[in-house]
């Protein structure tokens, strides 16, 4: 198991980002959420087995139909930080 902040940054909010986010995590068995920052990022923290949460963030990386992602930020987090039984939007 593994925990990771991702912060996507560029064309992300109204795009139905954060949805589509919740799809594929839900989808790859991850648990955690998505929330739009004020600066006009996504922020996605995600936990679960390393494998489901290397390929959410292949996901983050690709966007929706509408989003252009322009760089995806990756922290590694303690599973501590986030211990939720399913996948939100915030």
């Amino acid at each position: 198991m593994t925990g990771v902040r991702f912060v996507i940054r560029g064309t992300v909010q109204g795009v139905g980002f954060r949805w589509f986010v919740a799809r594929h995590a839900t989808r790859l068995g991850v648990v955690g959420y998505a929330r739009n920052l004020p600066d006009g990022s996504v922020e996605v923290v995600a936990s679960g087995r390393l494998e489901a949460v290397e390929s959410l963030g292949r996901q983050l990386a690709r966007g929706p139909e509408f989003a252009r992602v322009d760089a995806v930020e990756k922290t590694e987090i303690l599973l501590e930080d986030h211990t939720g039984k399913s996948f939100d939007i915030k």
